[in-house]
């Protein structure tokens, strides 16, 4: 197949005022994002089990409550496929209004749950089928989230602009712990278990109602919108991300798995082994995933910075070589278990993946420049997603098959990094957006240049 040169448009950046607006709205949609993932996360950490798989063996009833965690990862691609279609031909702005909409009220509707006592195989039937809804809608949250925030940015700004809406996560992780310290402080375990555990979801409601205040008030981006004036989207761009830029998905999906996996690890899986195997209680876990979190609120916006200065690969390069590094002493470390020690593990072993993971997006957005790129960006992450998922499952397996020794979560946090340490001395070396021939800034715009299919 050949291509044609189209003539190139000029796209001017938004001004300053418009662009913060834009990361505001990105940044309070991958908060909430990331709140009601780690809702769920935690609660079949703790509460799924109990409440919708009682009838099984403890330790089958923990890995039903991971899979079904997974579950979300398995059918975002699906969501990615949609809504990475809907947002290269309608828009990254009313994309996003539908994802944040569909993914606040599933996660909100867990709240109303009967469980497994009032309504017996439907309950889990009917969790699962809303978990199904919020894997969907991932699907296609993020990577419009931070090209609204992107395509917004001047390109000296464009590595901070990327990173900025990684906040989101740190966000929805201290949000979440932040509500379940209180929660089982203030309230008997007889009272969780009973309705105590809804609150978390129930609060999605309000927070959605935010999101779409500050989402609702954005521009669409000069970028797509150049793209429609002239004419210029794919017709599908699903098909044309896997038959023209293979290698370019790839990358992006090996650059994800690092900053996507070691959040399944330490804020899902490690919450479970820390209670069953190392003896902690929930409190300690949850203040030590707190401040890990907290930390993340300056280092993620320092790390953007510093991609401004050299690049968004090496960023995630640095942060997959350093974990790489430090991953087996911290869990030998962490087995000798003490609050410190805690501590210092949800910190350290949460800073240096938090490099990969600022850096992610402004990576991946680099590599695609054009017409595809929503839908390029939502796939590769949502199949990062997908193996991300599995890491709780897989760990749990892995901790039975060795005894639950010291060293079998850093097998797993090891071979992430070893992955997204490849791509990203490969993204570092890519030159230029495989679907925009040329990008060009010049007073203060940005010349993009697209292939159209002849």
């Amino acid at each position: 197949m050949t291509t044609t040169p189209i003539a190139p448009d000029v796209v001017p950046v938004s001004d300053q005022k418009t662009a913060r607006r834009a990361v505001r709205a990105s940044f309070v949609g991958t908060s909430l994002e990331s709140y009601d993932f780690y809702v769920f996360a935690y609660f079949s950490a703790i509460f799924s089990a109990p409440l919708f798989f009682p009838d099984i063996d403890p330790a089958v009833a923990t890995i039903s409550a991971f899979s079904l965690l997974a579950l979300s990862y398995v059918v975002r691609p699906l969501g990615a496929i949609i809504f990475g279609n809907l947002g290269d031909r309608i828009g990254r702005r009313k994309t996003l209004l539908i994802t944040i909409t569909i993914m606040g009220v599933a996660t909100g509707a867990i709240g109303l749950l009967p469980s497994y006592a009032t309504i017996g195989l439907w309950a889990p039937l009917l969790l699962t089928l809303l978990r199904v809804v919020q894997g969907l809608s991932l699907g296609g949250e993020w990577g419009g989230s931070i090209l609204v925030a992107v395509e917004h940015a001047s390109p000296r700004r464009r590595g901070l602009y990327a990173a900025l809406p990684q906040l989101g996560s740190p966000v929805g992780t201290i949000l979440t712990g932040s509500i379940f310290l209180f929660l089982t402080a203030v309230l008997s375990a007889e009272d969780m278990l009973e309705w105590g555990w809804r609150i978390p979801f129930l609060l999605a409601f309000p927070l959605l109602a935010v999101s779409l205040y500050l989402r609702i008030a954005i521009d669409e981006t000069p970028l797509f919108k150049s793209l429609l004036a002239a004419d210029k989207r794919e017709r599908i761009p699903v098909l044309a991300v896997f038959r023209r830029h293979p290698l370019g998905v790839a990358v992006a999906i090996a650059a994800a798995l690092l900053g996507i996996g070691s959040y399944s690890l330490m804020n899902t899986y490690t919450i479970s082994y820390g209670v069953a195997t190392l003896g902690f209680d929930y409190q300690e876990l949850f203040t030590a995933t707190l401040i890990g979190s907290s930390l993340q609120l300056v280092t993620i916006p320092l790390f953007g910075l510093l991609a401004n200065r050299i690049g968004s690969a090496r960023v995630v390069a640095i942060g997959a070589a350093g974990t790489l590094l430090i991953t087996f002493p911290m869990y030998f470390v962490l087995q000798f278990a003490t609050f410190p020690i805690l501590v210092a593990t949800m910190i350290i072993g949460g800073i240096l993946p938090t490099l990969s993971w600022a850096g992610l997006g402004g990576l991946m957005a680099d590599i695609f420049g054009g017409p595809i790129r929503y839908s390029a960006l939502s796939i590769a992450y949502s199949i990062a997603a997908v193996i991300s998922g599995l890491v709780p499952v897989t760990t749990q397996a892995l901790s039975i098959a060795t005894d639950a020794a010291w060293w079998h979560p850093g097998i797993v946090l090891a071979t992430l990094s070893i992955f997204t340490l490849a791509a990203s001395i490969i993204a570092a070396r890519w030159g230029r957006p495989v679907d925009a021939p040329e990008v060009i800034d010049a007073d203060e715009r940005r010349l993009v240049r697209t292939r159209g299919a002849a």
